[in-house]
C-alpha cells in the first residue's frame, strides 16, 4: 500500500493513545501463567499482540477477545501444553523472545517461527542464557525457527546472567524462565532497560528484589501467581511520540494525548526533545498496570537546537530514535545519535533506512556504525520513500513528510498497522484540523 501525504504547517488535536504494546504482551502472558480469570482492557490493537494471544491459545490457554478487551483464564505455571503445530510469531520479536522464556521454563516441546524479517533477527542472545539454565533449545545459526525439546524436570536455576547489552526482551526471557526454576535466578544489565516485566512480576505476586549493585533476583515461586480481576493497559508512549513529534515540527502544532504510560524507562525521547527546545509537557494522571500514567502535550513553533544522544540513553528511547532523527532535520546545528547499533537488527536496518529516507526528502544525514549524524535545519521536499517492511520507519518518515513541501509517497505504509492501526488516516485528519 502507498500512502500520499501532503506537507502541512498545521497539526492539531486531542486524543488518547492505543494500548501499550510492550505491556499488552506481558499482561497476556502473566494472566495466562496465573490461576483464575483476568480481564484485560485497552490491549494494543496491532498484529504483534494478536500473535502472542494466538500462541498462548495454542498452548492451552482459554482466551476470549472482544475488541480491545480480552478475558484470559489462566492455567498456572504447570498447566501449559506443548502445541500441536509451529507457533507463528509473525513479525513480532517480543512474542518470540518472551515465549522462548516461557516454553523453556515450562519444559514444553515447541517450535517458534516467524516471517522472513523475524527469521533474520538475532536469537542467540536469548538461547544462550536459557541454555545455561538447562533448557534444551536449538536454532538455525542463532536465528528462527527456535526448537525446544520437552523436559519433565524443572530448570535447575541458581544462575546469574550479567548481560553485555541492555535488553528488556532478553532480561524478560530469563526472568520468565526463572519463574519455573528450582533455585533463584539473577540478571543484571549495563544500563536500565524498560522494566515492565519486573513491575508485573511483583504485581502478580512473584518474589522479586533488586540489589544495590544492579542485580535483579527472582526467587522460585512456592505459590501460584495471582492475577487481578481486571487490568487496564495504559496508552503506548511510542505511539504517542509520533503524534507529539508531528505537532512539534508544525508551525501551528498543538496536540494533547491522554492516558499515556509515563514509565521513566520508556520516555527518554521526551527528555531529548526538551533539551532540543521543544515545547512539551507531562501532566501525571494516576497509574495503570503498575505504571505511572500522564497526559502529554506538545506545541509547535519552537526553535529547535541540535543535541547529542549517547549509549546510556538508548535503552529508554530505542523505539523512538528514528522519530528523533526526523525531528533533528529541523534543529539548528549537528545532532549526533550514538550507541544504537541494535537498530540495525530490528524489523529493518533502521539506521540505514532512516538515513536513506531522510536524505531522499532533502535532509543531510550521515550513517555511523552505531548511529546517525544529522545537520540542520534543512528544508524538506516531497519524494518517494520506502517503509522497508518496518512500522517505525513508516511512521517516522510520515512525520518528516508532513514538514516537506509537496506530496510524499510512502511505499509499504501498511506496516504502520503492526503497532498503530489507523495511523495514516489519523495523521491526515490532525494535519487538516484547524
Amino acid at each position: 500500500m502507498i500512502e500520499t501525504l501532503i506537507g502541512s504547517r498545521s497539526f492539531r488535536g486531542a486524543l488518547s493513545a492505543p494500548g501499550d504494546k510492550s505491556i499488552s504482551h506481558r499482561a497476556l502472558i502473566f494472566a495466562a501463567l496465573s490461576e483464575g480469570t483476568c480481564r484485560l482492557d485497552n490491549l494494543a490493537p496491532g498484529d504483534d499482540v494478536k500473535r502472542t494471544a494466538r500462541c498462548l491459545e495454542a498452548m492451552g490457554v482459554r482466551l476470549v477477545r472482544d475488541g480491545s478487551a480480552a478475558m484470559v483464564r489462566g492455567v498456572g505455571l504447570r498447566g501449559l501444553a506443548s502445541p500441536a503445530a509451529v507457533l507463528d510469531c509473525g513479525n513480532s520479536g517480543t512474542t518470540m523472545r518472551l515465549l522462548a522464556g516461557v516454553i523453556a521454563g515450562a519444559g514444553l516441546e515447541a517450535v517458534l517461527d516467524g516471517d522472513e524479517s523475524l527469521r533474520g533477527r538475532p536469537m542467540k542472545r536469548i538461547l544462550d542464557p536459557l541454555g545455561a539454565m538447562g533448557a534444551a533449545a536449538s536454532s538455525a545459526n542463532g536465528r528462527a525457527p527456535l526448537r525446544f525439546a520437552g523436559r519433565s524436570e524443572p530448570l535447575g536455576g541458581g544462575t546469574s546472567h550479567d548481560l553485555e547489552m541492555a535488553s528488556a526482551q532478553v532480561k524478560s526471557a530469563i526472568l520468565l524462565a526463572g519463574l519455573f526454576a528450582k533455585a533463584p535466578t539473577r540478571v543484571r544489565e549495563p544500563h536500565p532497560s524498560r522494566d515492565h516485566t519486573e513491575r508485573m512480576l511483583s504485581a502478580f505476586g512473584a518474589k522479586l528484589r533488586a540489589t544495590g549493585d544492579g542485580w535483579i533476583e527472582l526467587e522460585p515461586r512456592g505459590e501460584p501467581l495471582r492475577a487481578p480481576p481486571t487490568l487496564s493497559i495504559p496508552g503506548d508512549p511510542s505511539s504517542a511520540a509520533f503524534l507529539l513529534g508531528a505537532a512539534i515540527l508544525a508551525d501551528e502544532g498543538e496536540v494533547e494525548v491522554t492516558g499515556v504510560d509515563a514509565n521513566p524507562t520508556r520516555i527518554g525521547w521526551l527528555h531529548v526533545l526538551e533539551r532540543m527546545g521543544a515545547e512539551i509537557e507531562l501532566l501525571p494522571s494516576g497509574e495503570a498496570a503498575g505504571d505511572p500514567v500522564a497526559t502529554f502535550r506538545a506545541r509547535g513553533g519552537a526553535r529547535l537546537v541540535a543535541t547529542h544522544v549517547g549509549p546510556e540513553e538508548i535503552p529508554a528511547l530505542i523505539d523512538e530514535l528514528p522519530l528523533l532523527a526526523a525531528i533533528a532535520t529541523q534543529a539548528r546545528g549537528r545532532t549526533v545519535l550514538r550507541g544504537a547499533a541494535e537498530l540495525r537488527v530490528k524489523e529493518s536496518d533502521r539506521l540505514a533506512r532512516m538515513a536513506e529516507g531522510l536524505n531522499r526528502l532533502g535532509a543531510r544525514v550521515e550513517e555511523l556504525p552505531d548511529g546517525l549524524v544529522i545537520d540542520g535545519p534543512t528544508p524538506l521536499r516531497a519524494a518517494d520513500v520506502e517503509a522497508a517492511g518496518d512500522h517505525r520507519i513508516a511512521m517516522s518518515l510520515a512525520v518528516a513528510a508532513l514538514r516537506a513541501e509537496g506530496e510524499t509517497r510512502i511505499h509499504g505504509a501498511e506496516w504502520a498497522d503492526v503497532s498503530f492501526p489507523g495511523f495514516f488516516p489519523l495523521l491526515t485528519r490532525l494535519a487538516e484540523a484547524k
